[in-house]
Parts: C-alpha cells; structure tokens; sequence
C-alpha cells in the first residue's frame, strides 16, 4: 500500500476526478478519486487516497499513507493514520484509527481506538522498538513492525468506547459492547463485552 501512494501514477491511481473543498487543509499528495470529498475544515496529509464516494467532513484528521475505501464516511473528530480502510466503513464520530488494516462496513463508535504502540515496557519512546506480536491458537507470531493496530474484519461493530490493544485480531461481524478494552483473537461472529 504504501508503494503505490508513493507512486501513484505507477499504481495506476490516476482519477483525481473529487472536490477537495475550499477551507480543506491539505498537504502532500492526496487523491480525490470522483465522487470523493474533502470539506471545508477537514485536514489531510498525503500520501492519500480517498476512494469514489468517500466523505472526509470537517474536523477530520487524515495522515501519512492512508486509504479511505469507497463510500467510507470520517467525521468530525476522527483520526486516521497509516490505515487502510475498506468500502463502507463509518468512522463518523470522534475515534482514533492508526496502523490498521479495516475491512467493509466496519462501524467505529464515539471514542473507539485502535493502539498500535505497547507502552507496558516503560517510557514510550519514538520511534517505537518493541516488535508487535500476535497470538493464534496459543502461537505467537512476530509482525515485523514496531507499530500495528489491528486488523478488523468485515462487518465488525466497535460500540462507543472501545479499546483495542496492539494486535488484535477481530474475525467478521463481530459485536464489541461499549466501553470495552480487548487484545487477541476475536473469531468471526464474537460477541464481547
């Protein structure tokens, strides 16, 4: 992903056919594909690509290799960073979504937030170190990266206040129940409270 945003034109990434509004703050390169929007008060920091039919609304912060799928919605107060996000996904309230891979119709709740960074060894230092890990089936893998969120499937529901843990694996149409705080693997169709 991050290849292709750096070499747009190779990707084949060429339709930049969307509005970027008057009053938009933006920087680097950012590819409205038609349809897509930027608004007036939204601020994005390319690399970027905003899908056909994706809404950046003012207040929103979208940054550094991000992919904003088709008809995806991000609101007022919600955070995007080095993410991929599918088709239909709605981050319409304020929520944090960093170092993530989202599939479609995935539903962020107000204060949702994905963490990619472990802070349980101390200061936090910048760049991170610590290599993430991930637990399946009592394995444990290395990712490789020092930051990553999550990786979420289609059709997941992240009520309000919901915390995910550097890692975290959350199968398709899965229900989170508010003001939880989860890491791990959630199989597909997990109802978590």
């Amino acid at each position: 992903m991050t290849g292709d945003l750096d070499a747009p034109a190779v990707a084949g990434l060429g339709d930049r056919g969307g509005v970027i509004e008057d009053g938009a703050f933006v920087s680097g390169d950012v590819i409205v594909q038609r349809g897509g929007r930027v608004e007036a008060g939204a601020r994005v920091t390319g690399p970027v690509l905003v899908c056909e039919g994706a809404v950046v609304s003012a207040g929103a912060y979208v940054r550094d290799h991000v992919v904003i799928g088709p008809g995806t919605q991000v609101g007022f107060g919600a955070e995007i960073t080095r993410s991929l996000l599918g088709a239909h996904v709605f981050a319409k309230h304020a929520c944090f979504i960093g170092d993530s891979v989202v599939g479609s119709r995935v539903n962020f709740g107000a204060f949702s937030s994905t963490t990619g960074l472990i802070t349980s060894g101390g200061p936090v230092t910048e760049p991170a170190v610590k290599e993430i890990t991930v637990t399946l089936d009592s394995r444990t893998y290395g990712t490789g990266q020092t930051k990553f969120g999550a990786v979420i499937g289609d059709g997941v529901t992240l009520s309000a206040g919901t915390i995910l843990c550097p890692g975290t694996l959350i199968g398709p149409r899965t229900v989170i129940y508010p003001r939880t705080q989860l890491g791990g693997f959630m199989p597909a169709g997990s109802r978590v409270r």
